[in-house]
């Protein structure tokens, strides 16, 4: 089965638990997703934003991300957005996307910045994107919060190997240039798991904060910390442009031509920036990045339609 075939069995399995949810089954495939760690102020919301092109994730000071949300992006003609805990209603309005996203983070967390590893399930359909599954994860703290436990620490680590551990979750290990590399904890978790770099790919946010004649040059040719799959930079909105509602569209050229004026970096203008790093997700989640994995996904397609098909044939025991 090519890139393409496997491309299109994402949307066939999305369609196949919604059919199985409705009727009250299970249906527990793990396919080959991509898992978004990082510290705090990382800069990973601004990515997804960007990813998507739309304002629809909650900001603020402290844990923001507070449960995981696996957001599925689906390639199509119309801009909506669906929760599996509102099935049925489409969202066209991105910012009651992030009200319901902090209403059903807190039904279950409560509201004093408690974690929980019970997933929000987002799909966002748009023309704007390409065929992903990604899990933004909390970012990663040291320090408790309002009524977080003094282990909370420890709590968003189990939870992120929950996800990265697996064989087929892709790792965007987010660190910002304006800290030194070495000790970003999205590198120290992904080396950990993943010490062959085979399903690791390294961002760079932050690019433009950096002091007055430093850059991250090394970072993104990939000399400092090498990565089997390397570096790509990327240039976020600002808070003040968050603020002031700046278009992500008008942000994404502000951030091609930083790349292409820069002179540390135009060099890799054309391996850089949101669009580019979009490709080269899509194309990983796609290929045999991950020994065996699409082996391991027919195998389980299988398996996992074979039990589905048992449950419906197999009389149920009276109650």
């Amino acid at each position: 089965m090519g890139n393409r075939g496997m491309e299109d069995l994402i949307p066939l399995v999305n369609r196949l638990q919604d059919a199985f949810s409705a009727i009250g089954q299970n249906a527990d495939l793990d396919l080959p997703q991509i898992a978004v760690v990082g510290g705090q102020s990382a800069g990973k919301s601004s990515v997804l934003e960007n990813f998507v092109g739309r304002d629809f994730l909650p900001r603020g000071s402290g844990i923001v991300t507070r449960r995981p949300l696996v957001l599925q992006l689906v390639n199509a003609t119309t801009e909506y957005a669906e929760f599996l805990h509102c099935k049925g209603k489409k969202f066209t309005d991105f910012e009651e996307v992030r009200l319901e996203i902090e209403a059903e983070t807190d039904r279950v967390t409560g509201t004093n910045k408690g974690i929980s590893p019970v997933p929000i399930n987002l799909r966002v359909y748009s023309p704007h994107v390409l065929n992903l599954t990604l899990v933004d994860l909390p970012g990663m703290t040291k320090v408790p919060v309002g009524d977080q436990p003094p282990d909370i620490e420890f709590q968003i680590r189990d939870m992120l190997m929950q996800f990265v551990t697996k064989e087929n979750c892709l790792i965007l290990a987010v660190s910002p240039a304006n800290s030194d590399l070495a000790n970003s904890d999205a590198l120290k978790v992904a080396k950990e798991v993943d010490p062959q770099g085979q399903r690791t790919i390294g961002v760079i946010t932050k690019l433009d904060l950096m002091d007055e004649g430093t850059d991250a040059r090394d970072v993104l040719e990939n000399k400092l910390l090498p990565l089997r799959r390397g570096y790509i930079g990327v240039v976020n909105r600002s808070q003040k442009d968050i603020d002031g509602k700046k278009d992500i569209t008008a942000a994404l050229a502000a951030e091609r031509k930083f790349f292409l004026s820069h002179p540390s970096y135009r060099h890799l203008a054309d391996r850089m920036g949101t669009p580019y790093l979009q490709k080269v997700l899509n194309q990983m989640e796609f290929c045999s990045c991950c020994p065996g994995w699409s082996t391991m996904v027919r195998s389980r397609l299988t398996a996992t339609c074979a039990s589905w098909i048992q449950a419906i044939l197999l009389p149920r025991p009276p109650k």
